[in-house]
């Protein structure tokens, strides 16, 4: 059988704290793993906390975020009709998937952690030797999530992802729900960052794989893909 991955996208298009500013999945994110994946000869499918359609954030497609592999996969109506229909967490066994791949966008800060669903996925994958990726805000999916003796998966484990340095920077502090890296700290886990900001830096502990921003994205899913 081939390798299996799950890819996590968003469902939310605006931020909640203000509806008049859109947001929505970081779509080089996707691409660059996605195009890394399919290489190496891996199935992918898409799920997201709700199922069906995966928005696109703005800024994620201007430059310089929107390079080539994002421009080929919006000017590609197949590649575009997989974000139209993802799974739910419901129609998906994980039993069936080898890794699970959280993508970022600052909208997966509000629909990521409260999705018991993809809790449940990501510790059934982990807890049977699978590997766990997340890149920029994806790694707000972990937030959450435990294992089953009741600790978080994420403490006492090394990891990155967007930082608040990066989020004043952006200038969307003011607009985020929460301080992600943060909350991170609190649940126990080891963070670490760049010293740089918005420059490539990737963490990997055992089975857990993070990176920290846009920039990360090849290098994050490179490394999940050698894991596999």
């Amino acid at each position: 059988m081939s390798t299996r991955i799950l890819i996590v996208v968003t469902n939310v298009d605006h931020y909640e704290t203000d509806p008049s500013h859109p947001t929505g999945l970081w779509l080089s994110e996707l691409t660059h793993a996605y195009d890394l994946f399919e290489k190496r000869g891996f199935e992918q499918t898409l799920i997201s906390p709700a199922g069906g359609r995966s928005p696109l954030e703005p800024r994620s497609l201007t430059f310089p975020n929107y390079d080539a592999s994002a421009k080929a996969w919006r000017e590609n109506p197949a590649r575009m009709a997989l974000l139209d229909d993802t799974a739910s967490p419901g129609q998906i066994d994980s039993a069936d998937y080898d890794a699970i791949y959280f993508t970022g966008g600052h909208a997966v800060m509000f629909d990521f952690p409260g999705s018991t669903g993809l809790q449940q996925i990501t510790r059934e994958i982990f807890e049977r030797g699978g590997i766990v990726g997340a890149v920029c805000h994806g790694y707000c999916g972990l937030l959450e999530t435990t294992l089953s003796d009741g600790s978080h998966l994420v403490a006492g484990r090394n990891i990155t992802g967007f930082s608040w340095r990066e989020e004043v920077l952006a200038r969307v502090d003011k607009l985020v729900p929460y301080n992600v890296e943060q909350w991170m700290k609190d649940r126990g886990a080891r963070y670490s960052k760049a010293l740089l900001p918005f420059v490539s830096h990737t963490v990997v502990d055992g089975r857990l794989v993070t990176g920290q921003n846009p920039g990360s994205a090849k290098e994050t899913a490179a490394k999940v893909a050698a894991l596999l």
